[in-house]
């Protein structure tokens, strides 16, 4: 391969794992919840989401490839010893993620072959497994993680023109919606660039040599390119789910995700549910631990040398977790909460790195960019603090 297509290659890989790490079980979940909940208004949600994201990404994908360093080591270089604070809740998100994201493949499964959750969940991370047991893993991952997101995207868009959403209605609401629900925005950005997710990209670019302030146009392309795919991907989810909740059908609260596809296209649509929650599923599998990994690899060169085995076993461990003691709730809520503080402890750390020399060289971040992120720091801390004071039950 040239060292051109190599390089393009690489920038949509990034692009799009980064995306399907981001639409996960979780993802669709809550997508057709708050659609059921705001109807129409939900679309101005998404565009306020759609923003903030953008603006997370712009700052830290910028930051890490101008530095040439993995995130937890830009931490440590800003305040000493918060690397491996950042760690720590990067690979706990992961892993207890990671067992909800092989638990939603398993479901996928069951939907289509119609065998057990647990069964389907091993198969699943056998899949996840064999992307990292050869040596050029990065490629293979890249390729996967394009080829399941368009399978995500053409499935959902035929599901929208079934469903006959009512468009001019979801268009006027999105500029003047009748409310607002900021936790809904909290919770749509904290899923799509919360925790491990908006390192993924990074990080993947970072190890394909696409760094330096030479490439931070490829590097701003690919990641503005990761939000819409995954904007693209709850866009039109929103529409399916809204086209059927608007003819009065109530979701199933069981599996809200599911129930506008077997609404509209009755045992078929369980079956594309299926596919679309497994490719969902299993992109995040790889995602998490790609991710979870990376941010582990500054603790001893052995796991550097050897990541893609700490990878696999990342998967293993996540999958027999699933398959000997199910989706432990409790500890998924608890690590969800703490996950809620990754975003604008990155955001501050990478703030900060932006106008460091020591970090980041004679680079100029852009004022506008980094005001951008200090607006989202803070609302996300203020916020995410909210979120955690209603978990302990402070009023």
């Amino acid at each position: 391969m040239s060292t051109i297509k190599k390089h393009n290659t690489a920038i949509l890989g990034a692009a799009f794992l980064m995306a399907t790490s981001a639409v996960g079980p979780g993802f669709l979940t809550q997508t057709a919840t708050f659609t059921e909940s705001l109807l129409a208004s939900f679309g101005f949600v998404i565009l306020i989401s759609i923003i903030m994201d953008i603006g997370v990404q712009l700052n830290v994908w910028r930051v890490v490839a101008v530095s040439k360093k993995r995130a937890q080591e830009i931490a440590n270089l800003v305040f000493p010893g918060v690397g491996y604070l950042l760690s720590f809740l990067i690979v706990a998100g992961g892993l207890a993620f990671n067992i909800g994201n092989i638990g939603g493949a398993g479901l996928g499964m069951e939907s289509v072959f119609n065998i057990s959750p647990i069964t389907g969940a091993l198969i699943s991370g056998v899949i996840a497994v064999a992307i990292f047991l050869g040596r050029e893993t990065g490629p293979i991952m890249d390729r996967f993680a394009q080829l399941m997101g368009f399978i995500l995207i053409i499935l959902i868009i035929y599901v929208v023109f079934k469903s006959d959403p009512p468009l001019a209605e979801a268009a006027t609401k999105t500029i003047m919606p009748d409310k607002i629900d900021a936790v809904a925005i909290v919770t749509l950005v904290g899923g799509t660039v919360g925790g491990y997710i908006t390192f993924s990209g990074a990080h993947r670019l970072l190890e394909a040599g696409v760094s330096g302030e030479e490439n931070l146009d490829s590097v701003t392309r690919s990641s503005v390119s990761g939000i819409l795919i995954a904007s693209i991907v709850r866009v039109f989810l929103f529409l399916a789910v809204l086209g059927v909740v608007s003819q009065g059908y109530a979701l199933d609260p069981t599996n809200p995700a599911m129930s506008p596809f077997q609404y509209i296209l009755g045992n078929v649509g369980k079956i594309i549910f299926g596919i679309v929650i497994w490719a969902a599923s299993v992109t995040s599998v790889i995602g998490a631990a790609y991710t979870s990994v990376s941010f582990m690899t500054n603790f001893h060169p052995f796991i550097e040398e050897y990541k893609r085995f700490f990878i696999i076993g990342f998967i293993v461990v996540s999958t027999l977790v699933f398959a000997t003691i199910g989706k432990p709730a409790q500890v998924l809520v608890l690590v969800g909460t703490l996950n809620g503080l990754v975003l604008p402890i990155a955001m501050v750390i990478v703030l900060i790195a932006a106008y460091r020399k020591n970090i980041i060289g004679n680079y100029k971040h852009p004022i506008w960019i980094a005001a951008f992120g200090w607006v989202i720091a803070v609302a996300m801390s203020v916020l995410s603090a909210m979120t955690i004071a209603q978990y302990l039950g402070i009023n």
